[in-house]
């Protein structure tokens, strides 16, 4: 009898095992710290440095709608100047994107809202962020974990870091087919997102 709880015990382990591999090898430049990507935009191009070592959940869900390339074609529906830019839900015609399974909220990991950040967008709940992110404007301390969950940081702009200037200075509007404010008048499209090879 023990002999055979033991066995049981060691299958299922060993599948754990294997289970756990198989995840790891599905993951995208799996060695990669801080991966890198590229966004082109309507706006100008910019990178963005990820960081696996501080959100891996993150960046692992992030990394997998971009090499689909998902977030092309997308538009930033939400700015507010002295606040963020959020994107990565709706398309053009303001008809939003299918998304993958909410993620486990990673805010508490060091990484602070600052300004030239990227970070998860989210509902009240706190483990529902899956497709969205904004870039934040500012520093906005208010965003980062303390009584409450915060929004997880997963990376920082690292190249041409004056787009946020031109973000800053859109003109915005109420979009009835939104039904919400906040949109851009003048449509700023992420015409695409690519993974940069590892370094």
């Amino acid at each position: 009898m023990i002999s055979h709880i033991f066995k049981v015990i060691t299958l299922l382990l060993f599948s754990t095992a294997i289970s756990a591999q198989a995840a790891a090898d599905k993951r995208i430049q799996p060695d990669v710290l801080y991966p890198r990507v590229k966004f082109e935009t309507s706006l100008g191009d910019f990178t963005v440095e990820l960081n696996r070592r501080r959100a891996p959940i993150t960046v692992d869900n992030f990394l997998t709608y971009v090499v689909k390339g998902e977030f092309d074609g997308v538009i930033f529906h939400r700015v507010i100047g002295d606040f963020m830019a959020q994107t990565g839900g709706y398309d053009k015609n303001f008809q939003e994107k299918p998304k993958r399974d909410s993620i486990v909220n990673e805010s508490g990991n060091g990484l602070k809202n600052d300004e030239g950040t990227i970070a998860m967008a989210r509902m009240n709940d706190p483990h529902s962020a899956a497709r969205q992110f904004f870039f934040n404007l500012n520093d906005n301390d208010h965003l980062n974990p303390g009584r409450n969950w915060g929004y997880t940081v997963f990376g920082e702009i690292d190249s041409n870091s004056e787009i946020l200037e031109k973000f800053k200075q859109l003109e915005t509007e109420f979009n009835p087919k939104l039904g919400q404010p906040d949109v851009p008048k003048q449509i700023v499209l992420i015409k695409r997102v690519t993974l940069l090879p590892q370094s």
